[in-house]
């Protein structure tokens, strides 16, 4: 369904050290990094067809998170979602809501972890039970 997602950082060195480590748990090699015309730094990470892509704002104003949104990265067990909650932790983030692990929901089991970004954006790591 998507091609890419793309969010916005005020500190593109802070991010890609953040980034580098969070979605290296998840396979995903350096970014390519972009200068575009207007100056504007950009990192693109691609992985299994996906891209997420961390830009400084084209606009010139702040980077803000999306209040009420929230990015979910599909992981493959359940270990790799705390490894990637702990790696987000590690690397400037903050751990939100429940700590990482199992819940049930209509849509069955799942394991999850919530953190926020060092801008504030909120990440989910989560592994659906089979």
């Amino acid at each position: 369904m998507f091609n890419h997602i793309m969010i916005g950082s005020n500190d593109i060195e802070r991010s890609k050290q953040f980034y580098d480590a969070v979605l290296g748990v998840l396979g995903a090699g350096q970014p390519f990094r972009n200068a575009a015309p207007s100056g504007h730094i950009r990192l693109f990470y691609r992985h299994d067809g996906s891209t997420f892509c961390v830009s400084e704002p084209i606009n010139g104003e702040e980077a803000c998170y999306a209040n009420g949104g929230t990015i979910g990265f599909k992981c493959s067990s359940a270990e790799q979602v705390k490894l990637f909650h702990d790696t987000a932790v590690a690397h400037g983030g903050v751990s939100i809501e429940d700590p990482p692990g199992l819940r049930q929901s209509d849509m069955g089991a799942l394991h999850l972890s919530y953190v926020r970004d060092p801008d504030g954006h909120k990440l989910c790591a989560l592994y659906r039970v089979k």
